[in-house]
């Protein structure tokens, strides 16, 4: 099957949409279209082996309407054109010839002053060119409306254009039999004859249709203008031009210039233009255009360079990997496209009702107007009834309604970091009932880290010691006591005869003495007792922990405490589900015991464990099965068949990698708070669908029985053309404005919950496991911080120190706290802090 992308021209309201749907929908091959009003667009599903692009465009074009694929230059006919403008321009030549005429017809009426040559019984004929002469102007220049709406009613398939069309014209008709009648009337002298002509001439009913139409199309188009910004605002976060090395010269080049395997330069303050991977230097990068996070990136060797992030700080050289439509900020864009081209199932009844909604206008007005006939009115009256049903009458309400919508609430989560990739993910995501959160990578960092180390002699000897042995693992536990050694700066000695035990741990030769690393079962395989590490090992395995023992061939040397780090805003996270009405669940890998740990630290009410991979996607099932509308979230790591069984999947963390094939929702930073945003996106964005389809609907039913004079005989309630052409004009534009709220959309959270970034609760001990002795702690003043990023500097910089067990900065008092196993030198702890631009002294 191939997915297509048209754009279309002709459109004006839903019932346009439906023609075109229905009308393509009956091509052989073709399985699935969904004609966008807002971006004239349509995409076909097809076979391409039974249809083609251009039987597709012949179809549309077959219906009244023009059709090209997506892309594709203009023919010669059809340039290019600012709609917003061109009302504009159409409107201002409507109202030049309009005002002069509104004020004629009224002269009369309201007793306004005129030219002596339009005064009087004499000159009505006169009067009645001069109307039609300032009438002629209006009509040619929204000529559009009769081209439209007499080519589309000529085909079977009337729209908003046809009404207008028919309304205006047959008002311009009229007068124009009734100049003929005043000029037959005069011939023969019958003075008062002529008079009752000029009364119904309706030239100014057609002009002020026309221009209001025009006014109202006009503010209609500006504002959806307004309703892509959040996306032309993404488009313009990539630079124009970059700079690149090739054969060592370096070379300022139009981004779309630049191939992969380029060397890209950039420096502090320019903007990334094409997705990397940084080959040199060090600097701090703000990601917050792509993944909403605030606080910048440290990027160094190795690390992804983002198109359209921002250097805070240093300088990089970046190998480029991805350009033009591939890079990290195209694919989004291509999301937000795809999403707000797809259609809710919200808007099917709308499309329903569209589909008959103007021939049934068209039987209610000429049905109005012949019973006012057969009732003993006068044919100005009743014509005066059909021209107010037709014009009132506002199909373009209905077919905006949904899409308006999705668009600027589509752009909004883009702009967060939630990206829909479809309308129906959307609308979906609002009435979820319980959410199912994968544990590692998702509600956890992922990564474990070391969070409390039990000696039996120094600190950073044992932690080296163990380092040593597990920098030739692979094993995440391994890495991450490695991660602490090299933080802290302490050197590594070389392994031989090292040794895996699968389930168990390692052995290895430091120095030629034997060393072990592993769990309480490799102890016991060499006969080893844990002593007094037992009870501190069992209760960090209680608290959810991993115990790893380090031990030589004679005694166990130390204990390391290791934890996957629940992420700060877990907690919070799962507090705001549960006040959405969400029922969240929790899958883990994890034994019963370490589960229930992490169970009570978050608040989960219920949690599955111990479960693989494979049984994910049948835990879903089943909780489908109990009627709950469920949702899914992983960070993308063997969630795929479980993402895909759920009504929607979310796949968290995503970063650059936002194309996750199986995911409904995509959210690039790695927060699961941002799971309630999207909840609340979703609710905001369907409630306000929900609003514009009610006034769409209910102006339509309280409307056109006025218009029609159904409450003319009881109250004497009759609209006018002109004031239906107002009604109808600013029905459309209420819908549009009503939709432009979302822009300000905030996600609001209860002030009950902890938004702050949470302090890790790692097991951590507060002092020697096996020496008693008490951790030291001193308190700095650090000058010049300004930022979180200037409060994280530093505290990497403390915490790599030797000796020191952790450094804690508070940036709004500008003090850090730091906590070690010994006495350090006042001037060891503030040199690094103040060479590094934050001048330091010690407190107290």
């Amino acid at each position: 099957m191939k997915k297509e992308n048209f754009t279309l021209t002709g459109l004006s309201c839903a019932a346009c949409v439906a023609r075109v749907e229905k009308a393509v929908q009956t091509l052989s091959g073709v399985s699935d279209v969904s004609v966008n009003l807002l971006k004239s667009s349509m995409i076909v599903n097809f076979d391409e082996t039974k249809t083609l692009n251009q039987a597709i465009i012949d179809r549309v074009t077959g219906a009244g309407y023009g059709a090209r694929v997506a892309g594709a230059p203009l023919s010669p006919s059809e340039p290019v054109v600012d709609e917003t403008l061109a009302l504009k321009r159409r409107f201002l030549v409507s109202l030049v010839f309009t005002a002069p005429l509104f004020y004629l017809a009224m002269a009369d009426m309201v007793g306004w002053p005129l030219p002596p040559f339009l005064a009087g019984p004499d000159n009505v004929l006169v009067m009645a060119l001069t109307q039609f002469i300032l009438v002629l102007p209006t009509a040619i220049v929204n000529n559009r409306y009769f081209r439209n709406g007499l080519k589309t009613l000529w085909a079977g398939a009337p729209n908003m254009d046809s009404l207008i069309a028919v309304g205006s014209g047959a008002a311009i008709i009229y007068g124009l039999a009734n100049l003929f009648a005043m000029a037959h009337a005069l011939g023969h002298g019958d003075a008062h004859l002529a008079h009752e002509a000029m009364m119904n001439l309706y030239f100014e009913s057609g002009g002020l249709i026309l221009t209001l139409v025009t006014l109202g199309k006009f503010f209609e188009a500006r504002a959806k203008k307004k309703t892509t910004q959040a996306v032309r605002s993404l488009l313009a976060l990539a630079p124009k031009t970059a700079t690149v090395e090739r054969s060592g010269q370096e070379l300022t080049l139009p981004a779309e210039d630049i191939l992969v395997g380029d060397l890209l330069i950039v420096k502090a303050g320019e903007t990334i233009a094409v997705d990397g991977v940084v080959e040199e230097g060090q600097a701090a990068v703000d990601e917050s255009n792509i993944t909403g996070e605030s606080l910048p990136v440290d990027k160094e060797k190795g690390d992804k360079a983002v198109c359209a992030t921002v250097l805070v700080s240093g300088y990089l050289k970046s190998r480029v990997t991805r350009v033009g439509q591939e890079t990290t900020l195209a694919q989004i864009v291509r999301l937000v496209d795809e999403a707000t081209s797809s259609k809710a199932p919200i808007a099917r009844l709308a499309d329903r009702v569209s589909g008959i909604f103007v021939p049934v206008v068209f039987l209610i007005a000429m049905g109005a107007g012949l019973i006012w006939l057969a009732v003993g009115s006068d044919v100005s009256f009743a014509l005066s009834t059909v021209i107010s049903v037709l014009v009132i009458s506002c199909p373009c309400a209905l077919g905006l309604a949904t899409p308006t919508a999705v668009m600027v609430g589509a752009g909004q989560g883009a702009l967060m970091g939630i990206l829909f990739k479809s309308a129906e993910a959307l609308e979906r995501s609002h009435s979820l009932t319980l959410a199912v959160f994968d544990k590692t990578g998702t509600l956890t960092t992922g990564r474990p880290e070391v969070t409390a180390i039990w000696p039996s002699e120094g600190h950073d000897q044992v932690l080296a010691l163990a380092a040593s042995l597990e920098k030739n693992s692979e094993h995440p536990l391994g890495q991450a006591i490695v991660r602490k050694a090299q933080e802290k700066g302490l050197t590594l000695s070389p392994v031989s005869g090292f040794q895996q035990s699968p389930g168990a741990g390692l052995t290895g030769s430091i120095n030629e003495t034997v060393y072990f690393a592993g769990n309480l079962r490799l102890l016991k395989s060499q006969g080893l007792d844990p002593g007094e590490f037992l009870e501190p090992a069992e209760k960090v395995a209680s608290e959810g922990a991993t115990p790893i023992f380090l031990a030589d061939k004679t005694k166990v040397l130390g204990l390391f405490a290791l934890a996957d780090q629940i992420k700060p805003t877990s907690q919070a996270a799962i507090a705001e589900l549960t006040n959405l009405g969400l029922e969240v669940v929790m899958l883990t890998g994890d034994n019963a015991k370490t589960a229930a740990s992490v169970q009570g630290q978050l608040g989960v009410r219920r949690v599955f464990s111990e479960v693989l991979p494979q049984e994910k996607e049948e835990i879903i099932r089943s909780l489908s099965a109990e009627g709950h509308q469920c949702a899914m979230i992983g960070d993308g790591v063997n969630d795929a068949p479980a993402l895909a069984r759920a009504d929607v999947g979310v796949a968290i963390g995503a970063g650059a990698d936002i194309a996750m094939e199986t995911a409904d929702v995509v959210l690039t930073k790695s927060d699961p708070l941002d799971v309630a945003k999207a909840i609340q996106l979703s609710r905001a964005v369907m409630r306000n669908i929900k609003q514009n389809l009610f006034w769409a609907f209910i102006y339509n039913i309280i409307g056109i029985p006025i218009a029609a004079g159904a409450f003319y005989a009881l109250w004497g309630l009759k609209l006018s053309p002109m004031i239906a052409a107002l009604a109808m004009s600013l029905s459309s534009v209420s819908v549009v404005s009503n939709a432009l709220r979302l822009r300000f959309f905030a996600p609001k959270f209860n002030k009950a919950n902890n938004l702050s970034p949470l302090t890790p609760a790692p097991v951590r001990a507060t002092q020697s496991a096996t020496q008693g002795e008490p951790l030291m702690i001193k308190k700095l003043k650090i000058e010049g911080m300004s930022c979180q990023h200037c409060s994280g500097r530093v505290e990497k910089i403390l915490t790599a120190l030797p000796g020191v067990e952790k450094a804690v900065v508070d940036l709004a008092s500008g003090v850090a706290e730091v906590t070690s196993q010994k006495e350090i030198a006042d001037q060891t702890l503030t040199q690094p802090v103040t060479e590094a631009g934050y001048p330091a002294q010690i407190l107290g």
